[in-house]
């Protein structure tokens, strides 16, 4: 007898669907599974054949079985397959008694007792049923969080394959789980740490609202103990809300990144991800054996914060421009390619010298010119090229602490982010995969970027004094207009180019620039 239905397969932060279909005939006892298996689903049968027994489905007689995953030419991995290999098998097998399964789709894992294990990457594969026109998809009840947030599908959690076999046979009644995404989104709340313990820097704090504003990538350079981390870690706290649609978008990146990488959870606040400096290329950019997302992909619409910079090896530092550019990672293995969004927000932050204390006010540097230099060069030119906002930290002195008022509140600060992100989605309503002021296209910063007579010369000026390459050109232009957003202007003046421009070069206390 013939059973079949649906589950799906993982490609990047994607699915694809998966039919299922399992023939059984009385004869000699065999289990073959065929469809590009990996060394997982192929385990499946050891896992579905002991799991049914424990369950209490034992059968007298012996079954030649034969699961075949279609499309065959697709590669099929993981233990996903488990639960639906197992209905499907009951049901070819006459132990259980119900109509098609064709309707159902089915994801899960099952241990030898019969337990329905969690997953990853159920969110993009309830998407895809739900695409299809599935009725229903089981569950494991560890995902069910995940699962329920999309619309027009059932959600029906199983803990054991028991369950499942009984809801499938009319035998029980699970009611579908739905959570609406828009009450998740709007009822998370929790920022964090606030500016407002934040005493003085008011240059770097005007700049952090700035690349908040637009969505532009910072670089922060200055002594120990100047305060670099402390604001990095602030940032989350003025960051605007997520929109429902975003929250599905990094959801089912985090989805396929299972608990392993720090995802496998709804995701309802902007991503804040701080990897070590020690972390290799494939652990920022994605890949692997079997492709998984990057720090890159877990930081999409939120933040990728890189503290001791000039510390992450050079390779894993240069593949940062492609994703930087382009907004998106390709991952190519020669068993799969697949691609993972990554439109995030830099935030690195690093010392001027080997020591750290180069034209410190209080502190003496121990490094020569040659290694200050070949320690700044460890950022690359083309990378520095990319990052809008660059910009000098001086250490607050200890006395000044105290007479000095608390920071601004982070509320304040947000209220204006959130201002200025409105008019950027009024501006680029009509442009898809554009939402802020960093992510225009460069043939479009002409009629985005409406310059007054003293803003065009400001900027040629500047121009001839720092020779910028073409994308610097543009990212000033960039970071011009999200500053006229956020003083409510219509054009960009003088005084928006001027604050571009000085984002551009460090504040010479902070040692050599990386310009001059």
């Amino acid at each position: 007898m013939l059973a079949k239905c649906y589950s799906g397969a993982i490609n990047g932060a994607e699915s694809s669907t998966v039919e299922i279909e399992v023939y059984s005939a009385k004869g000699t006892s065999s289990f073959a599974i065929v469809g590009l298996p990996d060394t997982a689903v192929k385990e499946a049968k050891d896992r579905v054949s002991t799991a049914l027994k424990n369950s209490g489905y034992r059968s007298k007689d012996e079954y030649a079985v034969t699961v075949n995953l279609a499309p065959a030419d697709v590669k099929k991995e993981g233990p996903i397959y488990d639960l639906p290999i197992a209905i499907c098998l009951l049901k070819a097998t006459q132990r259980l008694r119900t109509e098609e399964l064709s309707d159902y789709a089915m994801v899960g894992e099952l241990s030898l007792s019969g337990e329905v294990r969690r997953v990853r990457g159920i969110l993009p594969i309830v998407m895809e049923m739900k695409r299809i026109g599935r009725r229903a998809v089981l569950v494991p009840s560890e995902n069910v969080m995940e699962a329920s947030v999309v619309d027009g599908i059932d959600i029906i959690p199983v803990r054991t394959l028991r369950e499942a076999a009984e809801f499938l046979a009319g035998e029980v009644t699970i009611d579908p789980v739905y959570t609406n995404l828009a009450d998740l989104v709007v009822g998370d709340r929790n920022r964090g740490d606030d500016f407002a313990d934040v005493k003085g820097q008011p240059i770097v704090k005007t700049a952090l609202e700035v690349a908040v504003a637009g969505g532009h990538n910072v670089l922060m350079i200055g002594s120990p103990g100047s305060g670099k981390t402390m604001l990095a870690r602030r940032v989350p706290s003025i960051l605007p809300p997520m929109t429902v649609e975003e929250a599905l978008e990094v959801s089912r990146i985090h989805s396929v990144a299972g608990r392993e990488k720090g995802g496998g959870t709804f995701v309802t606040t902007r991503p804040f991800r701080a990897p070590h400096h020690t972390v290799s290329s494939i652990g920022l950019l994605g890949g692997g054996t079997h492709p998984m997302p990057g720090e890159v992909s877990l930081a999409h619409r939120g933040v990728l914060f890189l503290d001791e910079f000039a510390e992450f090896p050079r390779q894993a530092l240069e593949v940062l421009r492609q994703p930087l550019e382009d907004g998106h990672v390709g991952v190519s293995r020669a068993a799969a390619a697949c691609d993972y969004p990554s439109r995030f927000m830099l935030i690195a932050a690093m010392n001027p010298c080997p020591c750290g204390y180069y034209n410190d006010p209080t502190h003496e540097c121990r490094c020569t010119q040659a290694q200050i230099l070949k320690y700044q060069q460890r950022v690359s030119g083309p990378l520095l090229d990319r990052i809008d906002i660059q910009v000098g930290v001086n250490a607050v002195m200890p006395k000044d602490l105290e007479r000095l008022e608390p920071g601004e509140p982070s509320a304040a600060i947000r209220e204006r982010v959130v201002r200025a992100r409105a008019v950027q989605a009024e501006r680029y309503r009509d442009m898809p995969g554009v939402r802020t002021n960093a992510d225009a296209k460069s043939r479009d910063l002409r009629d985005i970027c409406q310059l007054t007579t003293k803003a065009a010369e400001e900027l040629r000026r500047t121009l001839e004094r720092l020779n910028l390459s073409a994308r610097a050109y543009d990212r000033v232009l960039r970071v011009a207009r999200t500053i006229a957003d956020l003083a409510g202007k219509a054009s960009v003046d003088e005084e928006s180019i001027l604050g571009a421009t000085g984002y551009r070069q460090l504040d010479a206390s902070q040692g050599t620039s990386f310009w001059a």
